[in-house]
Parts: structure tokens; C-alpha cells; sequence
């Protein structure tokens, strides 16, 4: 069981809270590449509850610093990044992407204390068209970034979107773990008895409770959700947690299926959301719900329309449907039956039920069924792996390991009746990736 306080002490992300510290010793994506121009202006940022700028150099190096100056603590965001760096505004002082002091303009003597004083920066790479800091301990030597297929190689291979959520990271990312719900708030208006058989996916629609298998892995967690299918065979649907936020969620046939989301904190009350959408040039992609007369099941896809982007702290990828509006819901359609929630496509109605709960849902008022299986173990993964970080400084092995996080992947798949999931699972990956993954539970 989780204690009242631990439950706390999960939601809780700034610097000294324990899922905070366990946080940054990890590479957390910050922000898309394309929203930093070279010599443009500076982005204002928020991870685990501190304030950032980020910013692109002249030669389109990135710097994601604390945003006070370490002179007299003005905010780098109103600095001029010209020539090579950011100079703050207040006195002149510039500083490169690593946080060098380059120029102290209003010191007669450069060689007395404070010449030379560096801002905070954190390292930085970019991967797959997204920046990424590295805010640890282990600056001078940090790990590399984990190997999840969704964020490796070209940015032009791969569909990304961002969107700020008004909750806790936790609630929100418990979303992707929670597969149940996908027959109710995202297909609870959808006729099973119409749908084309030939989708694997018609499955989780026709049945709406699932045995739910769970196991601890090297890079974190993994769920199927199991069902009966064709005669003879049975049905998965399977998705993975990776340290430290990332989730490996189902979006189709495994085989194509390279995805992830990262549900990146911006403070205890609100999350980013990176959705990053693999889908290479070979093919793939989503298949899509067809009934048996060719017609596609109408509003799960993503249809978010954004606010324009402002300069604030939180203004960036903000949904036009939100609270305020009661997230466009449309309570005819929902009483016709052809919509369980009234709301449009899959993300707006996670978001509604998310945020629905308040900025930290109260776990004291959960009663948690077997349903909940993946979110229960995955709270207890989580919290036992920042609790060993506090007290012994030992991390999860994929933090050295990045290519454990290969072996985790999202979809559904169709094996015959009997089959132990993680089998069938390793049979699946290792007839896409050409090799057998390690599954054993991590120690």
C-alpha cells in the first residue's frame, strides 16, 4: 500500500521534494527545436518548477539557463541574444550556451571577484526535433539520452505535439496507464456491433473489462490488457512506462506502432505534454475504426485548435477548449448516444477528466480497483526508485543503459489462445526488431 504522505511526495516536483531531485537526474524534454530561432528571441520555460530561458545561439547552439542573471538576478528573458550569446539588459553581462561569462562591460577591474561568475545553464542536446536538458547532478558527465524509437533520428520522421494540461503530471500521465477507459470515454459511443473485425482494435471496444497483467521491467513498467478475439486466439493490448514520465502508449498494430508520450512537469498543478507520432516512410500509422459499410467512427481524432502563444511562464501549446468552456462539450451528442462524453477527439477528453479532478487529485477519496492494476505498481516503481535515489544514490539501470528503453514499445497484437503475454509479447518484438528483448523484472 501507498501511505497517505508518499502519495503527497509523488505529486510534489520542485527541488528538494523526492520526486523532484529523481527527476533532474534524467534528460527531460524542455521544448520543439523549431521554437527556438538562432539570434530570436528568448523562450520563457518552466520544468519541475523552475524558471528557464532557453535560447539559440548565432551558430544555432542551444542554452537553457536559470533565467536570473547571476549578477543582480534580472531575468535573462528581456536579454538581447546577439553575436553569440545573451546579454542581460540590467548591466550588459553576456553569457554563452554553457553559462561562460563572456563580457562584464560595466566592471572597471575584470580580474577581481565577481569577473567571470557564470550563469546556471544545463546541458542540452536535441533529438528527433525536440530539446532536451539535462538538470542532474552529473553535469560534467551526464548519461545519454534513453533510446525510445519515438524520439531517435531525423525530426522529419515523426508527428510532435504539445499541450499544456491544468493538472498534476501524475493524474495525467495515469491516463496512458489506465486501459479501461478507452471503452468508455473514448469508444463508449461506438457500435461494436457494426465494426469491421479485420481491426485488432474493434476488440477493445466489444469488450470493456479486460484482465489486466502487469510486470516490473528494466526500464520501468508494462501493462496487457487481454481479451478474447478471433476464435481461437486472444487479444493484447500493451503499453510500457519508462522513467522517468515517458509512456509507450497503444495506437494500432504494434508492428507499426512507434510512439510515445512524455508527460514532463511544469510544477506541482500543471504538465506539458510531449505526443511524439512515429510513422515512418515505409508506412504504418493508425489504423483507423471502420463499421462494416466503409464508414469511419467519427471524433477521436485530434482536432485541438491552440491559443495564440504568449510569453508567460505557462502560455505556450494552451488548447482553445478548456475549463472555461467546458471543454466544447456538445450534451446533444452526448444524449444521442453517438459520443459518450460530448467532447471531441481523444486528447480533449482525457484532458476534460483529468483537470476534472483539481490540480492534485486526492488519493485518499480513490477506491482502486483490479482495473488499476498498472497505475498501482507503477506508483510503487516509482516511488521505490526516487526513495533508492535519496538514500543511496543508485538509479534506475536504464539510466546507464539507454538501450533498454528499445525493448519497450506500445500496440496490439492477436496470438493464439493460452499464450503467456510477455511471450507473445517477445515472440511480436522479435519478429519487428530481429532480436529477443530482456524482459526479466528488474531487480
Amino acid at each position: 500500500m501507498i501511505t497517505a504522505q508518499e502519495n503527497i511526495d509523488l505529486t510534489r516536483v520542485g527541488k528538494g521534494t523526492l520526486m523532484g531531485d529523481f527527476f533532474r537526474q534524467f534528460w527531460l524534454p524542455v521544448c520543439l527545436s523549431s521554437e527556438l530561432k538562432a539570434d530570436g528571441d528568448p523562450v520563457r520555460l518552466m520544468i519541475l518548477g523552475e524558471k528557464l530561458v532557453a535560447f539559440r545561439d548565432t551558430e544555432g547552439r542551444v542554452g537553457v539557463f536559470d533565467h536570473r542573471c547571476p549578477h543582480r538576478c534580472a531575468s535573462l528573458f528581456f536579454g538581447r541574444n546577439e553575436l553569440g550569446g545573451i546579454r542581460c539588459a540590467y548591466h550588459g553581462w553576456k553569457f554563452d550556451v554553457t553559462g561562460k561569462c563572456l563580457d562584464q562591460p560595466n566592471l572597471e577591474d575584470k580580474s577581481k571577484y565577481p569577473a567571470g561568475t557564470p550563469a546556471i545553464a544545463y546541458r542540452v542536446k536535441e533529438s528527433g526535433g525536440m530539446v532536451f536538458a539535462y538538470m542532474g547532478e552529473r553535469q560534467d558527465n551526464p548519461p545519454e539520452l534513453p533510446e525510445i524509437e519515438a524520439i531517435m533520428g531525423e525530426p522529419d520522421d515523426r508527428n510532435i505535439a504539445l499541450t499544456h494540461r491544468d493538472c498534476n503530471y501524475m493524474q495525467a500521465l495515469e491516463g496512458d496507464i489506465d486501459t479501461s477507459h478507452l471503452g468508455f470515454l473514448h469508444v463508449g459511443g461506438v457500435d461494436g456491433e457494426r465494426l469491421d473485425l479485420s481491426n485488432p482494435e474493434v476488440f477493445t471496444v466489444i469488450e470493456k473489462a479486460p484482465k489486466i497483467n502487469v510486470s516490473v521491467m528494466p526500464f520501468g513498467t508494462m501493462y496487457s490488457a487481454q481479451r478474447n478475439a478471433y476464435e481461437g486466439t486472444e487479444h493484447h493490448r500493451f503499453a510500457s512506462y519508462i522513467f522517468p514520465f515517458w509512456v509507450t502508449y497503444p495506437s494500432g498494430e504494434m508492428d507499426d506502432n512507434v510512439t510515445v508520450n512524455a508527460w514532463v512537469p511544469i510544477d506541482d498543478t500543471s504538465t506539458m505534454i510531449f505526443n511524439i507520432d512515429l510513422r515512418r516512410a515505409s508506412g504504418g500509422g493508425k489504423k483507423k475504426l471502420m463499421y462494416n459499410d466503409g464508414t469511419e467512427v467519427q471524433g477521436l481524432a485530434r482536432p485541438l485548435e491552440y491559443l495564440p502563444t504568449t510569453t508567460d511562464w505557462k502560455g505556450r501549446w494552451r488548447p482553445v477548449k478548456d475549463a472555461s468552456n467546458d471543454f466544447g462539450i456538445d450534451r446533444d451528442w452526448q444524449r444521442s448516444g453517438e459520443s459518450y462524453t460530448g467532447i471531441v477527439g481523444i486528447p480533449l477528453q482525457d484532458q476534460a477528466i483529468q483537470e476534472s479532478m483539481g490540480p492534485v487529485v486526492d488519493r485518499e477519496m480513490e477506491h482502486l480497483a483490479a482495473s488499476d492494476r498498472m497505475v498501482i505498481l507503477t506508483r510503487r516503481v516509482m516511488l521505490d526508485a526516487a526513495i533508492a535515489w535519496r538514500e543511496s544514490r543508485t538509479l534506475p539501470e536504464i539510466v546507464d543503459q539507454p538501450q533498454l528503453a528499445r525493448d519497450a514499445r506500445g500496440g496490439d497484437i492477436v496470438v493464439p489462445y493460452g499464450t503467456d503475454w510477455l511471450e507473445g509479447y517477445e515472440d511480436k518484438m522479435a519478429e519487428i526488431k530481429g532480436y529477443r528483448p530482456k524482459l526479466s523484472a528488474a531487480e
